[in-house]
């Protein structure tokens, strides 16, 4: 098993930044990826950003690009998301995610990921 502990979210302008960032316990060896998924009200949990543990490669969502940056911490087992530029429509609840090798290769599909975190809301006022 492996816990997942998000922090950093809150309220901001829209043009502001903030860092999301969530800390992984227990079975951590087997991670292969770590994503970011978020979820607006009446909307549907979407996939945000996404990165392989051991190369480092990343994925994001065509909205977020060059706004958005995931990365990695292997030593403190931690993964973050820096936010910059953000807009209204980036508002929702931030869930950290983590999936094994044997989970998939679809970094978009929220059921590929069998371990999340509790979310932390941001919210970007207008």
């Amino acid at each position: 098993q492996v816990q997942l502990v998000e922090s950093g979210g809150g309220l901001v302008q829209a043009g502001g930044s903030l860092r999301l960032s969530c800390a992984a316990s227990g079975r951590t060896s087997s991670i292969y990826r770590m994503g970011w998924f978020r979820q607006a009200p009446g909307k549907e949990r979407e996939f945000v950003a996404a990165i392989v543990w051991s190369r480092g490669n990343t994925y994001y969502t065509d909205s977020v690009k060059g706004r958005l940056t995931i990365a990695r911490d292997n030593a403190k087992n931690t993964v973050s998301l820096q936010m910059n530029s953000l807009k209204p429509e980036d508002t929702g609840v931030y869930y950290c995610t983590a999936a094994r090798f044997t989970d998939g290769t679809a970094y978009y599909r929220a059921p590929e990921y069998p371990y999340w975190g509790q979310g932390t809301q941001v919210t970007v006022s207008s």
